[in-house]
């Protein structure tokens, strides 16, 4: 795909400075831009780069001057990093704009979906599975029975749906994530032997809610594991059975949350951070990278460590914690002295 200054400019309600038809067809950064390429300028540190790019054109703020020559085609625009943004986002939907049913494919004869899909190879779409509008499944995914999806969702390849979950609007689920596979549910007998729990739940996603590549999500034992509008969960991450993520909370990777932990509203979650299970975290809660959570939390808190302390009480011990060697060499030199005053 290819696109024209002239036509950039009209997305981004910009004006051109330099040919108005040169032509464009992949992004670049600024520092490594080359001849077809459209890159962009909002921080000053980078402003060097623009007098040796070999980009073809560059979105830059309306205030900005070049005090050199510059063969780079300008488009100038009110915020050249929200407009670079906006036009990501147009060019993902053009790039997703796909439609039809590729074959082969398994669509049951009670599968119902709206105008404007796209079912890519080698997928399969189970009985009474609903589908909205403008729903774009990539190759080889997998949607069981009963699942709901709603519209504008994408769903990349080789993603798992289980049976009886429900998508909500404006979803995304990148490649090998899975959604519903059966809680860790188990329990001992006399022999010390585990019998599995049935897990009749089902997972719950509501509008807005991105998930990354190879995150899994199990379904509830009873009830729903529920991600509530607009969470955003990173690459390989791991939400138990019958948890609850509040609204706009974002999760990064490798971090894991135990069976039936309630998280609040708003929360930032570094990576690796490992919560255990039947506990409350409440609202704007933010947790450090590799940090252990064992307890219930209260709206506003910043933890780190494991297990976490108060991010203020951490810092304020990890002086004490690099320095233990000494106080500890300190502290046997005054013995020392002490037995010696003794004799």
């Amino acid at each position: 795909m290819k696109f024209t200054a002239t036509q950039i400019a009209g997305i981004l309600e910009g004006e051109v400075e330099g040919n108005p038809q040169t032509a464009v067809h992949k992004l670049s950064k600024i520092e490594e831009g080359e001849q077809g390429s459209l890159t962009f300028l909002a921080n000053p540190k980078y402003t060097s780069y623009i007098y040796s790019t070999k980009a073809s054109i560059t979105i830059v703020n309306r205030d900005f001057v070049p005090e050199q020559e510059i063969s780079t085609t300008l488009i100038k625009v009110d915020d050249a990093y929200k407009s670079f943004s906006k036009l990501l986002e147009y060019y993902n939907q053009v790039k997703n704009n796909k439609v039809g049913i590729e074959n082969p494919s398994f669509v049951s004869q009670t599968t119902e979906y709206g105008e404007g899909f796209y079912l890519g190879a080698f997928s399969y779409l189970g009985e009474n599975v609903k589908i909205g509008k403008d729903v774009k499944i990539y190759p080889n995914v997998y949607i069981g029975d009963n699942v709901k999806i709603g519209d504008n969702c994408i769903i990349f390849a080789g993603a798992k749906i289980y049976s009886e979950s429900i998508i909500g609007n404006d979803c995304v689920i990148h490649s090998g994530a899975i959604i519903g596979a059966d809680g860790f549910g188990f329990t001992p007998n006399e022999k010390g032997e585990y019998s599995k729990v049935p897990q009749t739940g089902n997972v719950i996603l509501e509008d807005r809610v991105d998930i990354g590549a190879g995150t899994t999500i199990d379904r509830a034992t009873l009830g729903s594991t529920v991600l509530r509008k607009g969470v955003k969960l990173d690459n390989q991450i791991q939400i138990a059975h019958n948890v609850e993520i509040g609204e706009h909370t974002a999760i990064a990777a490798q971090t894991g949350v135990a069976g039936s932990t309630k998280i609040g509203k708003h929360c930032l979650i570094g990576g690796q951070v490992g919560i255990v299970g039947h506990i409350t975290i409440g609202d704007r809660v933010k947790i450090q990278a590799q940090s252990g959570i064992g307890r219930n939390v209260k709206d506003d808190e910043v933890l780190q460590g494991s297990p976490a302390l108060n991010y203020g009480d951490y810092n304020k011990s990890y002086v004490h914690f690099k320095n233990l060697p000494k106080i500890v060499s300190n502290i046997s030199d005054l013995h020392k002295k002490i037995d010696n005053g003794k004799q």
